[in-house]
């Protein structure tokens, strides 16, 4: 490590797991430059909110040089990194000079994997970003005004028909508010389509939802969601997705809404380390998170693979990536040589998946909850964790707002240039 006076620390992200590291570095003797090819935090855990119009894009997100303004040595910087050198000690961003370091962290985050079938992105968008879930909001929104102008025609079916590929969290949750603000909120808005006719389609692969729960709470979840009217498909494989709807196993699917939410796939940009990686594309680290050879060099959250006592990698949850970089930001601060470190020891807090209005699944160690006392935990953390009150209260206020009347206050519709020559 080296002695400067003012240890150069980039940190590559502006995730949990980067912010985490950059606000824990406040009091050292470094200048931490963060780069993110995005200006904002964002709290991945409620995008699918901003998907499906209960939420507003500014509740969930806020920009990292505001959310840095009174540390001053942070440098925030907007960038999307091209390459890692590893022998020079620098990053190449996709404009301007180099930046040098001293001690990098590297929390990229992942995306979605499409399993070898890239061109199925295009046709089925995954939710990792705002941009992903702007794209799919509009989407919803168009769908049922593009319903209402075919009433009477066959493809209104597969205007309303929608398909999520993936039992995950992600999966779960938005299949659950699309049944809800579909049925509930949308169609009332039109006069000539029935409730009845949105169909919400969740396809996953195992033979259950939510494997990271125990599987009482999987079979809740599934009942809770077949009771706002999903369909949930299990041991259901994809072979193909197309415009025209998913074709699993021998059953085609007319639908023209697919959103992909299985499976994913680290960052591309930690292939530069030229280091081992796992089956998803993940950074195999050290019990420090450091690289191996290379103890200057921490990968965290998404992009790293870091087994636990019983060699499962510790799962892509913000609690993971926050608590990583609490840890490294230790090390760096307090410049703990590589043979004086303390592995790294995630606290499991519990986890968490919300199914719709007063339901949810939850465990706590031991403990498992479901129904109201579930998502009341829900909706308590996740208030809790968002940064600042003027967010904490607005969406508060959203969600009261919308359980009373079921009017999501999120339903704009941008048009973009695809849609200018149409009218």
């Amino acid at each position: 490590m080296p002695q400067d006076s003012k240890i150069p620390v980039v940190i590559v992200g502006g995730g949990f797991g980067g912010f985490a590291a950059a606000r824990a570095l406040e009091q050292a003797n470094v200048e931490v430059i963060l780069i993110d090819r995005a200006n904002h935090h964002l709290f991945q855990p409620l995008l699918y909110q901003v998907a499906t119009a209960a939420l507003s894009p500014g509740d969930i997100a806020w920009p990292l040089r505001t959310l840095f303004r009174s540390q001053k040595n942070v440098r925030v910087v907007l960038g999307e990194v091209q390459k890692i050198d590893r022998g020079m000690r620098r990053i190449e961003l996709d404009g301007g000079a180099p930046i040098s370091y001293g001690c990098l962290v590297l929390a990229p985050g992942a995306r979605h994997s499409y399993f070898g079938h890239h061109e199925w992105e295009a046709v089925a968008p995954g939710l990792k970003t705002l941009p992903d879930a702007l794209e799919i909001r509009e989407r919803m929104l168009i769908a049922f005004e593009e319903a209402e102008r075919l009433k009477g025609t066959p493809d209104v079916r597969d205007q309303l028909t929608f398909v999520i590929v993936g039992g995950g969290p992600t999966g779960v949750e938005l299949a659950g508010a699309l049944a809800e603000i579909g049925r509930k909120a949308m169609t009332p808005d039109f006069h000539v389509l029935h409730e009845a006719e949105c169909r919400i389609l969740l396809v996953e692969g195992s033979g259950r939802l939510l494997e990271a729960f125990p599987p009482h709470l999987s079979r809740k979840a599934q009942a809770a969601l077949e009771s706002l009217g999903v369909t949930v498909m299990l041991n259901s494989h994809v072979k193909e997705v197309s415009s025209q709807g998913v074709l699993t196993g021998s059953e085609f699917i007319r639908s023209a809404h697919v959103i992909w939410a299985a499976g994913n796939v680290a960052s591309p940009i930690v292939k530069s380390l030229d280091v081992p990686l796992d089956s998803a594309g993940r950074v195999v680290v050290r019990p420090d998170l450091s690289l191996s050879g290379d103890p200057w060099v921490f990968v965290i959250g998404d992009a790293a693979h870091c087994p636990t006592p019983e060699g499962r990698p510790l799962p892509g949850l913000a609690a993971v990536a926050m608590q990583e970089g609490r840890y490294v930001a230790k090390i760096i601060a307090g410049q703990i040589p590589e043979g004086s470190r303390t592995p790294f020891d995630y606290k499991d807090r519990g986890i968490l998946a919300t199914i719709g209005r007063a339901k949810a699944v939850a465990q706590f160690g031991p403990v498992g909850l479901s129904g109201v006392v579930a998502w009341l935990a829900w909706c308590f953390v996740h208030i809790f964790f968002l940064i600042g009150f003027r967010n904490r209260f607005r969406v508060m206020f959203e969600w009261i707002w919308y359980y009373v009347t079921f009017k999501p206050g999120a339903r704009l519709i941008y048009w973009k240039d695809r849609h200018k020559n149409e009218h």
